[in-house]
C-alpha cells in the first residue's frame, strides 16, 4: 500500500480550509494510506473529516518526525515558505506536490498566488496535478454534545493573536444586548482566555455557568458551535467550525482580508462578515486598527438581522445572496 504524506502543521482554521483538498486526495487515491502531519490536538476534527488514515503529531513544520515507509507522494499544504519542503524532502518521497519555491528549482509546481482564498489555494494545487477537487466539500458531521446549548448564541471572545482580538468591553456590550432580548448566551475561548471571559460575563450580567471558555475540549466546543443558533467571533478557528457545521455567524475581520480566510463566497448567505476594507500587521501586540473600526452598533445591527433570518422551506441553507460587508 502506497503512503501519501500530507503536511499541514498549523491551527484549527488552517486545517478546516484544507478539508476539500484532503477529501480530493482520498477520492483520487482510495487505496493509499494517507498520513497527515498536523498538531495532535486537532485529531478529533481530523476524525470528523474521515479522509485520513493516520496522524503524525506535528506541532509545526520544523518538528515533523516521520519514520514510516517512504511516501510515494508528499503533499505540501503548509504554506509558501521553504520550511515545509525541507522537512518533506527528509522523508525521502518519490515525488513532492508543492507550490513552486525558488529554493528548490528542481521541484515543479504552480506559482504561489498571494491573493487567493485558502480553500481555493489547496484545491488549485491538487488540480495542477490532475486531481479534481470540490471547493464546496467543507461540511462536517456534528459531534454529539454532552451538555446541550441548542439554539444559543455563542460569543467566542478569543483569537490566535492579539491583532485579531476585539476588545472585551465591546463583547460585554454585545452580550448585554443579547440578554436584554432574552437570548441564551455562552462565552467560549481557550484556557488562557477564561479570565477574560469571566470578566466579560461580570460586566454583562451573564451567569458564571454560561462561561464555557477553558472548560471544553475540542469536541465539546465543536458540538456547541454545531447546535448554536448563531456564532459571533473574529477571524478564528471557531469561525471555520461554524462554516463547516452550517451555523450562522457574524464575523469580525482584521487584519486579514475575508477574501483570503473568510467563508467561501458560495456560503455567504449564512454569514455576515464585517471588515474595515484594509489589511494590517498580523503580528501586532494590539488589536488591528481596522478591527477596532468595527463598532458595537454595527455588530448589534448584524446580530439582529441574522437572528431574524430563517432557512428557506425544505432546506437548512439560506440561499439568498450576500457579500462581505465593509464597515465605516
Amino acid at each position: 500500500m502506497a503512503v501519501v504524506l500530507v503536511l499541514r502543521a498549523r491551527g484549527l482554521g488552517d486545517l478546516l480550509t484544507a478539508v476539500p483538498a484532503l477529501r480530493a486526495l482520498r477520492r483520487a487515491r482510495p487505496h493509499d494510506h494517507i498520513a497527515l502531519a498536523a498538531p495532535h490536538r486537532l485529531k478529533p476534527i481530523v476524525d470528523l473529516i474521515a479522509s485520513v488514515d493516520e496522524m503524525v503529531p506535528t506541532p509545526d513544520a520544523e518538528s515533523l518526525r516521520y519514520d514510516g515507509e517512504a511516501p510515494a507522494l508528499a503533499v505540501n499544504l503548509h504554506g509558501a515558505g521553504a520550511e515545509g519542503i525541507v522537512e518533506l524532502v527528509k522523508t525521502d518521497p518519490r515525488r513532492i506536490l508543492t507550490y513552486r519555491n525558488p529554493a528548490f528549482p528542481d521541484l515543479d509546481g504552480p506559482d504561489w498566488q498571494q491573493d487567493m482564498h485558502d480553500v481555493d489555494r489547496w484545491c488549485h494545487l491538487l488540480e495542477s496535478d490532475g486531481i479534481a477537487a470540490d471547493r464546496r466539500n467543507l461540511g462536517l458531521v456534528p459531534p454529539v454534545a454532552t451538555t446541550s446549548h441548542r439554539d444559543c448564541v455563542v460569543v467566542h471572545i478569543g483569537a490566535g493573536s492579539p491583532a485579531r482580538r476585539w476588545p472585551p468591553e465591546r463583547f460585554a456590550a454585545i452580550v448585554r444586548h443579547l440578554l436584554v432580548q432574552g437570548r441564551e448566551v455562552v462565552l467560549t475561548g481557550d484556557e488562557f482566555e477564561r479570565e477574560i471571559a469571566l470578566n466579560i460575563a461580570a460586566r454583562a450580567g451573564l451567569p458564571h455557568r454560561q462561561v464555557l471558555a477553558g472548560q471544553q475540549n475540542l469536541i465539546e466546543l465543536s458540538a456547541t458551535v454545531a447546535e448554536a443558533g448563531l456564532v459571533v467571533c473574529g477571524d478564528t478557528g471557531v469561525a471555520h467550525l461554524a462554516t463547516a457545521f452550517g451555523t450562522r455567524t457574524v464575523l469580525l475581520f482584521g487584519p486579514t482580508a475575508p477574501s483570503h480566510s473568510g467563508p467561501p463566497p458560495h456560503l455567504l448567505g449564512r454569514h455576515v462578515v464585517l471588515w474595515a476594507g484594509r489589511t494590517g500587521d498580523h503580528n501586532a501586540d494590539t488589536p488591528d486598527p481596522g478591527l477596532l473600526e468595527i463598532s458595537v452598533a454595527e455588530v448589534v445591527d448584524a446580530l439582529d438581522k441574522q437572528l431574524r433570518k430563517r432557512p428557506w422551506p425544505g432546506t437548512n441553507i439560506d440561499r439568498r445572496p450576500a457579500a462581505y460587508r465593509r464597515v465605516g
